[in-house]
C-alpha cells in the first residue's frame, strides 16, 4: 500500500523530479463517477539505511528520555527498580521490533499495522481497519513533545516550572511549523530531522559524559547517593512505593519513551530495498538508543536528589544542567537544545503519521476521503498533515492546566497496547495455521511474541485496577485515561458500523475502493460508488 508524499532519502538529490500525479475522471462500467488517483516514487528519492535510522531515532529520542524520568521514579520510589523498567522496556522494544520486522517483510507496504491487522482480521471486512484508524487519527497527536518544546523554552529563558498556556501556545507554534514544512517543502522537512536527528544523538552523549563526571564528583551539589542500596524503596510526598497501577504507569512512560521503533513501517513503499534496510537500520537504531537511555537515567541519578528528581515533572533534563553546570545564562540555555530535540521528534511523528493518516484516505475509508488521501497542492499529504495537526493542537490545549504530560503520555500510548496486543496474537495465528502460507524474510520465535503479547495485556489490564491511596492523586481519576482510550476504539467500531452497514442500507450503495499496478508498476487506487439496490 504506497503512501503518495515524495520519499524522504539521506542522499537527497540536489533537484530530484517531483513523484508522478495524476488525477483524472473515467465512466465506470455503472455510470457513476470513476476517479482514479496514481502515486509513483523515484528510487533515488526513497529512504536508505542511514534516513531509516534516523526516521527512528527521531521518533524514538524526543520528550520520552528527557521528561519521564521523573514520574518512572515517583512511581516505583526504587532507583535500582527505575534502572531495570528501563532495561525491560528496551527488550520489550526489541520483542515488538522482531514481530514488526517478520510483518513488514512480509507485507511490504506503508501502513503499518494497518496492513497487518487487515490481513490477519478479515471478518468482519473494515472492522479492524476502522478501529485502528480511530486511534491512530484522534489519538497520533505530537501534543507531548510540542508541550515538552513549550515548557523547555520556557524554562530556559528563566520562567517558572509549572504547566501554562504560555508554554501549550510555544507548542501549538512548534507542531505548526513542522506541519507546515512537510506540506509545503517535504524535502527540507525530512534535511532538518535528520539533522536534528544526529544532533539528539549529540544532546544524548553530551548527558551521559555530564553523568560520568558527577559519579566522579563534579556537580554543584552535595553527593546526592542514589546508589547506596539502589533497590530501597523510597517514599515522600505524592511518590515512591507504589502499587501495580503505579508500576503499570511507569512502564507506559517507558513505552512511550521508546516508541518509534516502528516508524519506518509506516513508510514502507518509501524504503530501499526494505530487506536489507530494515534489518539493519531498525535493530540499530533501538539498540543504540536502548543504550543511550539507561546510561541518561544512570547521569539522571548523579546528580539530582531523589525528591527532587521525582517531583520535577517534565523539566528532568534541564533540573540536570542546573545541577551541572549552575544557574548561568550558558546553563540555562542548555534546555534549547533539548527542545530542539523535541522539535525533531514533532517532525518525525507528523512525518509518519500524516502518511498513515493518508493511506486510510486512499483506501475511502475517511468521509472526504479523496481530500485526505490527495497530494494536492504542494505534491505532499497536506490535508492529512492538517488532520495531524487539528488533533495535536486540541489534545495540547484541551487539559487544564496541571499535570497534563502525564494523561497526554497515557493518553497516547494505552490503546496503543490493545494494538500491538491483536497484531501479536495475529502473528502467533499466521504461524501455526498452516492453511495461512505465511512466508517473511524474518522471523520471529514463539517466547519473544508470547513475551511482547503478555507485556501489552498487562498494560491494558492493569490501568483499570485501583492505585493505592487517593484515586485523584494527579488531578483527575485514575481510570480517565483507560477508559478514553478503549472509548476511541470503540468509537471506531461504531463508525464501522455506520460505514459498512448503516449507511449502505438507507442510501443503497457503497463506495468500493479498487487497488491495481498498471504496465509501469506504479499502483494506481480507483474509487467507485456501487449501487446496492434500483431507485
Amino acid at each position: 500500500m504506497g503512501s503518495s508524499d515524495k520519499a524522504a532519502s539521506d542522499d537527497v538529490p540536489e533537484k530530484a523530479p517531483p513523484p508522478a500525479y495524476q488525477n483524472a475522471t473515467s465512466e465506470a462500467a455503472d455510470g457513476e463517477v470513476q476517479e482514479e488517483n496514481t502515486y509513483a516514487y523515484d528510487d533515488s528519492r526513497k529512504l536508505g539505511i542511514t534516513g531509516a535510522v534516523f526516521l527512528i531515532l527521531n521518533k524514538m529520542i524526543g520528550t520520552g528520555i528527557f521528561s519521564t524520568p521523573s514520574g518512572i521514579f515517583a512511581a516505583t520510589g526504587s532507583v535500582g527498580i527505575s534502572l531495570f523498567l528501563w532495561v525491560i522496556g528496551g527488550i520489550l522494544t526489541f520483542c515488538g521490533l522482531s514481530v514488526w520486522l517478520e510483518y513488514g517483510l512480509a507485507i511490504p507496504r506503508s501502513g503499518g499495522e494497518k496492513n497487518y491487522l487487515e490481513h490477519v482480521y478479515r471478518h468482519p471486512k473494515y472492522l479492524a481497519t476502522c478501529v485502528l484508524a480511530s486511534q491512530m487519527i484522534l489519538l497520533g497527536f505530537s501534543s507531548g513533545n510540542s508541550l515538552a518544546f513549550g515548557r523547555y523554552i520556557l524554562y530556559a529563558a528563566g520562567n517558572e516550572l509549572k504547566d501554562t498556556y504560555r508554554g501549550r501556545g510555544i507548542g501549538v507554534a512548534c507542531v505548526t511549523f513542522a506541519v507546515l514544512l512537510h506540506a509545503i517543502a517535504p524535502k527540507w522537512g525530512v534535511r532538518l530531522f535528520n539533522v536534528l536527528g544526529v544532533f539528539k544523538v549529540v544532546i544524548l552523549l553530551f548527558i551521559v559524559f555530564a553523568g560520568f563526571a558527577a559519579l566522579a564528583g563534579h556537580r554543584l551539589i552535595e553527593n546526592p547517593h542514589n546508589f547506596d542500596n539502589a533497590f530501597e524503596i523510597n517514599r515522600g510526598e505524592g511518590w515512591g512505593g507504589g502499587g501495580a497501577y503505579q508500576y503499570s504507569n511507569a512502564l507506559l512512560n517507558i513505552v512511550y519513551s521508546y516508541k518509534g521503533w516502528e516508524n519506518a513501517n509506516y513508510v514502507l513503499s518509501e524504503i530501499k530495498d526494505p530487506r536489507r534496510t530494515l534489518t539493519i537500520a531498525a535493530p540499530l537504531a533501538v539498540g543504540g538508543v536502548t543504550i543511550l537511555y539507561v546510561l541518561a537515567n544512570i547521569a539522571y541519578f548523579a546528580a539530582i536528589p531523589k525528591a527532587d528528581l521525582a517531583t520535577s515533572d517534565v523539566i528532568v533534563a534541564g533540573l540536570f544542567f542546573k545541577n551541572i553546570f549552575g544557574d548561568s545564562a550558558a546553563a540555562r540555555s542548555l534546555p534549547v537544545f533539548v527542545a530542539l530535540s523535541n522539535l525533531g521528534n514533532v517532525l518525525a511523528v507528523s512525518f509518519a503519521h500524516a502518511r498513515l493518516n493518508q493511506e486510510l484516505g486512499k483506501e475511502g475509508l475517511l468521509p472526504l476521503s479523496r481530500v485526505w488521501g490527495s497530494n494536492k497542492p504542494f505534491n505532499s499529504p497536506a490535508a492529512a498533515l492538517f488532520l495531524h495537526w487539528l488533533v495535536t493542537v486540541i489534545v495540547l490545549l484541551a487539559p487544564p492546566p496541571g499535570p497534563a504530560y502525564n494523561f497526554i503520555v497515557n493518553l497516547y500510548t494505552y490503546p496503543g497496547a490493545w494494538i500491538n496486543s491483536f497484531v501479536a496474537a495475529g502473528l502467533i495465528y499466521l504461524h501455526y495455521n498452516k492453511a495461512e502460507n505465511w512466508t517473511s524474510g524474518w522471523y520471529t520465535y514463539l517466547p519473544i511474541i508470547i513475551l511482547f503479547l503478555l507485556s501489552n495485556l498487562f498494560l491494558v489490564i492493569v490501568p483499570f485496577i485501583p492505585p493505592d491511596g487517593d484515586w485523584n492523586a494527579d488531578g483527575y481519576p485514575y481510570y480517565v485515561f483507560p477508559v478514553v482510550g478503549v472509548a476511541v476504539l470503540l468509537l471506531g467500531a461504531f463508525y464501522w458500523f455506520l460505514w459498512t452497514k448503516f449507511w449502505p442500507a438507507v442510501r443503497g450503495h457503497k463506495i468500493v475502493s479498487e487497488r491495481a499496478i498498471d504496465e509501469h508498476g506504479d499502483e494506481v487506487i480507483r474509487y467507485r460508488k456501487v449501487k446496492t439496490r434500483v431507485e
